[in-house]
């Protein structure tokens, strides 16, 4: 199984119930959840003027390849009454995949990991509750070596 680590956040609606049938749509969807970082209120980056998202991270195992663990998320989106709209708009839900394994790779529709985790605290706060600071910076060094 792969180990991957999930951002979910939330800027719509009742935020942490949110979150919570977020997670529960995961473990539905045979994503077994292993540990889930406390859940930060921040403000929104980039996009129109919109409320205070929470957002949060979590690691867990999964059988799916990167391609088909995206599927589901988009399906537990769309589940849960995200609609396509204005780029880093508001939205109920939003899950993206930050890492998978070890793995680095680009692709028209996945880029693993997220492209823009680096650059954003609201990712990495959480993200440091499940993996060491130490870690990430080699991890960082590691990932933008090999993609240069």
């Amino acid at each position: 199984m792969a180990r991957v680590f999930l951002s979910i956040g939330s800027n719509l609606g009742d935020r942490a119930k949110n979150i919570k049938k977020a997670i529960s749509l995961l473990k539905q969807e045979g994503i077994k959840i292993e540990r889930l970082a406390k859940i930060i209120q921040t403000k929104p980056v980039g996009g129109p003027q919109q409320p205070l998202f929470l957002n949060t991270a979590l690691k867990a195992k999964t059988d799916l390849s990167p391609h088909k663990l995206l599927k589901k998320l988009k399906k537990i989106e769309k589940a849960m009454g995200r609609k396509p709209a204005v780029r880093f708009g508001p939205r109920v839900i939003d899950l993206d995949i930050l890492l998978y394994n070890n793995l680095t790779f680009k692709t028209k529709t996945l880029t693993i990991p997220h492209p823009r985790m680096w650059q954003r605290e609201f990712v990495l706060e959480p993200l440091r509750s499940l993996i060491s600071s130490v870690r990430l910076r080699k991890l960082k060094k590691q990932i933008c070596c090999s993609v240069k």
